[in-house]
């Protein structure tokens, strides 16, 4: 193995920079490696000056640092690149010209951080016979086949943060707090910092709730002489019988852009005479230094991924098992995505606690 490229597609998650560290610094300290970067996803396989080296000068220091000094692309799919032509926006397949490109480098193994989406694109191009080595990352924590993805316990921190400062306005004010939380179609961060941060009603995609049993948790702890509730909601929670709410349509490209649900939950808890505001955390659970735990995990699995690509196991990603770094084949790890387990320990912990999900 003599040269190797890393790139971050997808959102941006802390712990990125703690990842493309490890790659760098393994591959060079231990293989005698050349290590390039590719800037802004799979697009900098398109863009002139997109791919350049990475030394050991490069990555100090940038361990605590949130984002990606590669930068990232959450639209930058080769196989869905939105191009004009002749005045005209069309989408294209331009996946072979990054095969191409990347053959033309030299590449003995390409490391991919992403999550699903990014890495469905690294398992195609691996198809094509690109040597891909998959590294799975993001605050949702919904690829399969791992314990956890790094990015998330920073997002769950910072949420929960968010609950400890509205719990004592909450109180002060006798108000219903709505906190929403990342989480288009897997509801952890919403479950784990609802608990952490003693939410009272918890909404998450997997268990479509009824605004009236949201209202009767509210109304009940008001009975109790608990002025106060505290609502934890993902973006991508749904009424039963009803649809996620969109803050923008997608398109061939673009995916649609969650954000409202808190909104009409709130506007609805308030028309029933409980006065009530609303928080959306939005793209401050992305950001920001790693904790301990998230940097720990990034840099596990940045240097497992080389050492993987050494092996020639490539079609393959990085993941947490038994508290062992494993590898697993990208087919598996992407046949099934990582939801809340509505019947886990979790789920029943919670309503053992007297927390709602607004479904009874």
């Amino acid at each position: 193995m003599k040269r190797i490229a890393v790139l971050t597609g997808g959102g941006d998650a802390p712990g990125l920079n703690a990842v493309i560290r490890a790659v760098v610094k393994t591959a060079i300290l231990v293989y005698d490696c050349e290590v390039l970067g590719v800037q802004d996803g799979f697009d900098g396989f398109l863009t002139p000056g997109g791919v350049f080296p990475l030394d050991l000068a490069a990555v100090r220091g940038i361990l605590p640092r949130g984002g990606t000094i590669l930068g990232t692309a959450n639209r930058g799919n080769p196989f869905a690149r939105k191009v004009v032509r002749d005045g005209r926006e069309v989408i294209e397949d331009v996946s072979d010209q990054v095969v191409d490109a990347i053959h033309a480098l030299g590449l003995d193994a390409l490391i991919v951080i992403g999550g699903d989406g990014t890495l469905h694109i690294a398992l195609e191009l691996g198809a094509k016979g690109v040597p891909v080595v998959g590294v799975p990352k993001t605050i949702d924590n919904d690829v399969g086949g791992t314990e956890v993805t790094f990015g998330f316990d920073t997002a769950l921190t910072i949420a929960t943060e968010a609950f400890d400062r509205l719990h004592t306005t909450a109180e002060a004010h006798h108000r219903v707090m709505v906190l929403e939380l990342m989480g288009r179609d897997a509801g952890f961060i919403a479950l784990h910092a609802g608990m952490a941060g003693g939410a009272d009603v918890i909404l998450i995609p997997e268990i479509p709730f009824r605004y009236e049993a949201v209202v009767a948790k509210v109304r009940e702890r008001n009975q109790r002489g608990s002025r106060f509730s505290l609502l934890s909601v993902a973006e991508g929670a749904k009424p039963q019988g009803g649809e996620a709410v969109y803050a923008r349509s997608g398109d061939a490209v673009y995916v649609p852009r969650l954000g409202g649900i808190g909104q009409q939950v709130g506007q609805y808890i308030e028309q029933q005479g409980f006065e009530t505001r609303v928080t959306v955390l939005g793209h401050l659970q992305r950001g920001g230094s790693p904790t301990a735990f998230d940097r720990w995990l990034a840099t596990r699995y940045g240097a497992a991924a080389v050492r993987t690509a050494a092996a020639g196991r490539f079609g393959r990603m990085v993941a947490l098992r038994d508290a062992k770094v494993v590898d697993i084949p990208l087919e598996e790890a992407l046949a099934v995505p990582k939801r809340v387990d509505v019947h886990g320990d979790a789920v029943q912990t919670a309503r053992g606690l007297g927390i709602s999900f607004g479904d009874e």
